[in-house]
């Protein structure tokens, strides 16, 4: 029979047998050294994941650890900072991250390591016990996340996170930024806070339909600021589920588009103006006995000088070439006021000085100070070829002979218009314009282009080009004069509209 002796030394080895199995099968590695670091045991899992020879930890092989580095990478851990060391010397180590670098782990793994002191029944340490686990794809899943969270938190997109009762539980600081509302002032709160009144309960039901539905929602919402500010927001809210399929959470992804919105929106009117002003540039009429084209170029969408022809009641035709100050959409619509102003002050059959007159009057009202007009009226009579202009403040115009030489330079008679109340003009009688002569009215954005070194293309380079040109159609001639004096400044940006309206006879 057993003594009581014996039946403890059983248990005791029953129990160690048990615990040798329990150690040989964990995941983690574990080893066990005396107090002079020789190694007392090693389960398969350390020699797996630190890469050793069965042999080099057999019970009383002394502890031989190489190829530790510091998440650095590159600096080795010294051999009396070795977590093994340090436990045998009485320290604990928890939870430090190891870089392990050698022959059989190429090009290295990530280990977590645990150690801790092995003491006997008197208190004195009698030597260490490490535990690991290879954390290469936990710290690359980490790395994923932080890198993921600083994504998220320096997005210029707003990210809200809610739970599915839609209470906000995450914003990143681009919803701070855009809403006005701090991270501590939208936790626990709804995505009501935003809620601008300018959608009806119809909208938002269908919203909440759609992505609790499993369908992310992608629209565009008008959503309101602290500040009471309205803003236009690009939005996605997509459903969030976890690996069994419930539903866990909503995120929303927005983008403030409010200025690309007015950016589109000026673009469009500006284009809306450009094709109404382009209705306004009046195809050349045919006149028998004689050619007319006309070109204009402006610098913007929109431009502010504008070229006309207006059939009268007595068989003449009276042509229009204006220039209001500066360029852009505010000289557009002086333009189109003056446009029309000249139209229905002609329709009363009246004379050149007397439309510019009136039309000067008109502006007076309209324009703001410092603002003008450059207005050149001509009527030719088709009848006695005759060419008789009035000019408010208008650069020259020309009329050459066929030899190529000028005829005549059609000066200004006026003041420009809206500047002065009761300015006058007068009314001159060029010439007839004989077969084969030409007239050239222009504005001031052909003289003045000017090169990046500060020449202007000017009056002499207008007059050569018509000359060597003189054969050429009326239309050709017009929008050769355009193409010359961007040719003159190479390229460079075109500050002021460019117009010419020309005549042969």
């Amino acid at each position: 029979m057993a003594t009581a002796t014996e039946c403890r030394y059983e248990a005791l080895a029953q129990q160690s047998d048990a615990l040798q199995v329990i150690f040989e099968s964990l995941p983690w590695g574990v080893i066990v050294a005396d107090q002079d670091g020789r190694f007392l045991f090693s389960n398969p899992a350390a020699d797996k994941i630190l890469g050793i020879d069965r042999v080099e930890v057999l019970p009383g092989a002394r502890a031989s650890l190489e190829g530790w580095y510091l998440p650095d990478q590159s600096s080795v851990v010294p051999p009396d900072q070795l977590p093994l060391v340090r436990a045998i010397r009485g320290q604990a180590v928890v939870d430090e991250l190891i870089y392990l670098r050698n022959s059989d782990q190429h090009p290295g793994v990530w280990i977590r390591v645990n150690a801790w002191p092995l003491k006997n029944s008197a208190g004195k340490v009698s030597g260490g016990v490490m535990m690991f686990h290879d954390f290469t794809q936990g710290r690359e899943a980490l790395q994923s996340f932080v890198l993921l969270s600083r994504v998220v938190e320096q997005t210029a997109d707003s990210v809200v996170l809610t739970d599915t009762q839609g209470v906000i539980t995450y914003v990143n600081p681009a919803f701070e930024a855009t809403t006005g509302y701090s991270k501590t002032e939208a936790l626990g709160k709804t995505p009501r806070i935003l809620k601008s009144g300018l959608h009806d309960a119809e909208f938002y039901r269908q919203m909440w339909t759609q992505f609790t539905h499993g369908a992310a929602f992608k629209g565009m919402v008008i959503n309101r600021k602290k500040t009471g500010e309205l803003y236009w927001a690009q939005q996605t809210i997509t459903s969030m589920r976890d690996e069994s399929g419930h539903l866990t959470h909503f995120v929303s992804v927005s983008q403030d588009i409010t200025e690309l919105r007015k950016k589109q929106e000026q673009e469009f009117q500006l284009q809306l103006a450009r094709d109404v002003q382009q209705r306004f540039y009046a195809a050349a009429p045919t006149i028998a006995g004689f050619e007319i084209g006309g070109s204009a170029h402006p610098a913007d969408e929109t431009g502010g000088d504008y070229f006309d022809f207006i059939s009268m009641d007595d068989g003449s035709l009276v042509i229009a070439v204006a220039d209001a100050k500066g360029h852009g959409f505010s000289s557009a619509l002086v333009m189109a006021l003056a446009r029309a102003y000249v139209r229905c002050f002609a329709a009363m059959q009246l004379e050149l000085d007397d439309i510019l007159a009136r039309v000067n009057q008109m502006l007076l009202k309209d324009l703001e100070h410092g603002h003008f007009v450059t207005l050149f009226l001509a009527r030719l009579n088709p009848d006695d070829r005759s060419l008789s202009y009035a000019s408010a403040g208008h650069v020259p115009g020309f009329v050459f002979l066929d030899s190529g030489k000028v005829k005549c330079i059609l000066e200004s008679t006026g003041p420009p218009l809206g500047l002065f109340p009761g300015s006058k003009f007068s009314l001159q009688h060029a010439s007839q314009l004989d077969p084969g002569e030409i007239a050239v009215f222009l504005t001031d954005g052909v003289t003045e282009s000017t090169t990046p070194d500060g020449h202007q293309f000017g009056t002499q380079r207008i007059l050569d080009y018509v000359r060597s040109h003189n054969r050429d159609t009326a239309s050709a001639i017009a929008d050769g004069i355009y193409h010359a004096a961007r040719a003159f400044v190479r390229g460079d940006l075109q500050d002021d509209d460019i117009t010419s309206v020309v005549i042969k006879s």
